[in-house]
């Protein structure tokens, strides 16, 4: 089952944020607080949305998928950027990632957004296979880039 995230839903999701940043070997970096997450998806101005996979049988939850809208200035309307697709080990396989996905699909097609797009680890291949069995495509052609700490304080004192 999925559902839209809420307010009570804070201490999980930073529960289970931490736990996809060990996962992907870089917990030291995610250092989110849960009122710095409250703030962004329940603020006055939400910058975020997320939404809650649950078990079928107990309720309990076992993964989310965190976004925020984009916009694509070639199609000239709004995407989703999918920030974090989680699951717990134990409960892979049991399609709750697919069912985010495909919530996410439908919130896309329903509101007319032109994309559903995130990025993947490289070394992340069972996650790469599992979103190309659903066809999705890598964008091969385009490179991220990233300011952040000092870089960036850097850059934004130029004169």
């Amino acid at each position: 089952m999925i559902r839209t995230a809420t307010p009570a839903d804070v201490p999980v999701l930073h529960t289970l944020i931490r736990e996809l940043a060990e996962y992907e070997k870089a917990l030291s970096e995610a250092r989110a607080t849960p009122d710095q997450l409250h703030e962004a998806l329940f603020g006055p101005h939400p910058a975020a949305y997320a939404h809650i996979a649950q078990d079928d049988t107990t309720g309990t939850p076992v993964g989310f998928a965190l976004w925020f809208l984009n916009f694509s200035t070639w199609r000239g309307v709004h995407g989703i950027y999918l920030e974090d697709l989680y699951v717990r080990p134990e409960a892979r396989g049991g399609g709750h990632g697919k069912a985010l996905l495909t919530e996410l699909a439908r919130i896309c097609v329903q509101r007319g957004y032109g994309r559903l797009e995130w990025s993947v680890l490289n070394w992340n291949t069972p996650s790469i296979a599992f979103y190309e069995s659903l066809g999705a495509r890598p964008q091969e052609e385009w490179t991220v880039y990233r300011l952040t700490d000092e870089a960036l304080t850097n850059l934004a004192t130029q004169p």
